[in-house]
């Protein structure tokens, strides 16, 4: 199994951990799963798990180490915490936001923001946000800002063409 990194986020499922292990990993193309833990019969009283069951996945997406456990139905996935990606064309956003959004619930589509099938948020945003936002009280960031709040998938030359006053 690969080394994780110091800090690694773990997405909980109820049953679906590996399924969602290799649609995420089949989404990136750098995508890969580096290892499999199963669940033992020791703790079986706590856990509920039949031994050999799949108990955590884990995988890389885009450099960044992320374990998918899987730990029954206590706990789902809510806006208060996303996973971000930067894109670097309208191409990439096009590509992540078709592949991840399918199957989501379309009305949590805004502003970059959707959900997957599995419920968990994702913003898929182009890398110059930090850029367009760096002065919030500018005239070329306000106007931004407000086109952002008028569209579900950002659409990069709009957000520019609002940044520039066009």
């Amino acid at each position: 199994m690969a080394k994780l990194s110091k800090i690694t986020p773990c997405l909980w499922f109820d049953n679906e951990a590996e399924e969602a292990a290799q649609f995420y990993t089949s989404v990136f193309p750098d995508g890969r799963i580096t290892g499999t833990l199963r669940y033992s019969a020791a703790g079986q009283e706590q856990h509920g798990r039949a031994p050999g069951s799949v108990m955590t996945v884990s995988f890389d997406l885009a450099g960044q180490s992320i374990i998918a456990l899987n730990a029954g139905p206590a706990f789902k996935f809510n806006e208060a915490v996303s996973l971000m990606i930067l894109c670097d064309t309208q191409d990439e956003i096009d590509h992540y936001w078709a592949k991840l959004g399918a199957g989501g619930d379309p009305g949590a589509q805004m502003c970059g923001w959707l959900k997957d099938k599995y419920g968990l948020s994702w913003q898929v945003a182009p890398a110059i946000f930090p850029e367009l936002y760096a002065n919030e009280n500018s005239p070329g960031a306000q106007r931004a800002m407000l086109a952002m709040m008028g569209m579900k998938k950002l659409d990069i030359a709009a957000l520019l063409a609002a940044y520039e006053g066009k």
